[in-house]
């Protein structure tokens, strides 16, 4: 089987990241266009041996490249098309029918209750969507909230397939050594309790509850935030506004994996090892992959919203609490985890539960349904 994955970008992001370590498991033969900014994720997938296209679109309005996509499709004699995230859902599904190719799935990653991508839920945004939906033959939600989200909006029960994200567990591991050389790397004092958060620097995120709840805290406590976005400019003002510029640490983006061209940039799993607790404090997820892979690397982990573990019995989500949004409620929790010593925690069952090897084969099999002559499609 050929298939064809087409994703909006390929910067360093959940949804992008996740792509890269699905086709390290799926068995098909995958090649990926991305529409826009082709970056550290390109490089990787392009190190792991997959082949990786620019289509080099303008914008969201760049109709232009609905004729380029289609040729592509047509040429590359795919089987079937997977298109991620909303621009690449919406021009994806359109050029693989024009292309003549019917086997169509699609990943809902990021679908909130008030906002997609980041975008706020208008009458005109869940339209379109929904218009695009209509062209494919699966739509993959990543957690069970968000399939239930898909049902209210009228997508057909039978095209709703849930295949929840996965992390490769191994690569959060603790490890003492990474944790000291990555400290020393951020200026991180040894003796410092620090409080992560991980995830695109985005309104959405309500990063600036931590930095407000770190003026709470101790003078011993620390923040490093990892990722990238348009609200980094405003954080560091806060940090400086609130006089706590030395003790914040905005380590940029960090792949999951090394970075080809950047081999000395720490990866995700050496930063949680630097960390003391894994702070989430947005209100709105699809999924809440971080808090997952900080239990990963046994972290406690403090969050507002996580589907990903709400979906899941208590028992398996030890070391996770979830707390009401904001700072107040947050400065509590932290201090007394700071209070009662940085420690690792055993790993929980729902880290196993999130395997990417048992997301690929879930994946795989809503494929060989995609692929089926029938349009009677069941769900997964």
């Amino acid at each position: 089987m050929r298939a064809l994955h087409i994703i909006t970008g390929l910067g360093v992001g959940g949804a992008e990241q996740q792509l890269r370590l699905l086709l390290r498991q799926l068995p098909v033969d995958c090649e990926v266009v991305t529409l826009t900014n082709p970056g550290p994720v390109a490089d990787g997938l392009l190190a792991d041996g997959v082949r990786v296209v620019h289509l080099g679109m303008a914008g969201n309005r760049d109709l232009s490249a609905l004729p380029r996509l289609t040729a592509l499709i047509e040429r590359g004699g795919y089987d079937l098309v997977h298109t991620h995230l909303y621009r690449a859902c919406l021009y994806g599904r359109i050029a693989a029918r024009l292309a003549g190719v019917r086997a169509i799935v699609a990943t809902e990653h990021s679908l909130g209750e008030r906002q997609l991508e980041g975008r706020p839920l208008t009458g005109a945004v869940r339209g379109l969507y929904l218009a695009g939906e209509r062209l494919g033959r699966a739509t993959v939600a990543v957690s069970a909230t968000v399939a239930e989200r898909l049902r209210r909006w009228g997508v057909p029960e039978g095209r709703i397939h849930l295949v929840p994200n996965g992390i490769d567990a191994e690569a959060f591991r603790f490890d003492a050594a990474a944790r000291r050389r990555t400290r020393a790397l951020l200026g991180l004092p040894e003796d410092a309790y620090v409080i992560g958060g991980v995830g695109r620097l985005a309104a959405g995120k309500q990063f600036g509850v931590l930095i407000e709840a770190l003026a709470q805290l101790p003078a011993d406590c620390r923040l490093l935030l990892v990722g990238g976005g348009p609200e980094e400019g405003a954080l560091r003002q806060a940090a400086r506004q609130r006089g706590l510029a030395d003790r914040v640490v905005l380590a940029g983006e960090s792949p999951l994996l090394p970075a080809p061209r950047d081999s000395r940039r720490p990866p995700l799993g050496a930063l949680l090892s630097a960390m003391d607790v894994l702070a989430s404090p947005s209100p709105e997820e699809a999924f809440g992959l971080a808090a997952v892979e900080g239990l990963a690397a046994g972290l406690p982990v403090r969050y507002a919203a996580c589907p990903a573990l709400e979906d899941l019995p208590r028992q398996s989500t030890a070391g996770a609490e979830r707390l009401a949004p904001g700072a107040a409620s947050f400065a509590r929790a932290l201090a007394a985890l700071r209070a009662a010593g940085p420690r690792r925690l055993q790993v929980p069952g729902a880290v196993h539960h999130y395997s990417i090897a048992r997301s690929a084969r879930q994946l795989t099999g809503v494929y060989a349904q995609a692929l089926a002559p029938t349009k009677g499609v069941t769900r997964s």
